[in-house]
């Protein structure tokens, strides 16, 4: 039981890992939306191509501008704190129960 135990422990970590890696990308998309940067940097480019797919569906189903203000990103955020919250803590105890 104990190897179902380390990947569902490793699945957690892998899925933790990488929201918060997609947290920190949409940060960075909300401090560029301040400053005008370079369309065609390589950099804004891919940072633009990760969250806009996901703001598009946001955006589709909710009314995000408020007084000029999009609060996609915070959505966003708050999406992935969730996940990370309920979801991956939820596999990490799944595994030390699968353990003992």
């Amino acid at each position: 039981m104990f190897i179902l135990s380390n990947f569902i422990l490793a699945v957690a970590k892998v899925i933790s890992i990488g929201l918060t890696i997609y947290m920190y990308v949409v940060i960075a998309h909300a401090i560029l939306s301040w400053v005008s940067p370079d369309p065609y940097n390589p950099i804004v480019r891919f940072i633009n191509q990760v969250t806009e797919p996901l703001y598009y569906q946001i955006r589709r189903r909710i009314p995000t501008v408020f007084g000029g203000i999009d609060i996609a990103p915070v959505i966003v955020i708050l999406a992935i704190v969730f996940i990370n919250e309920f979801i991956v803590n939820s596999l990490f105890i799944l595994s030390k129960m699968l353990y003992q």
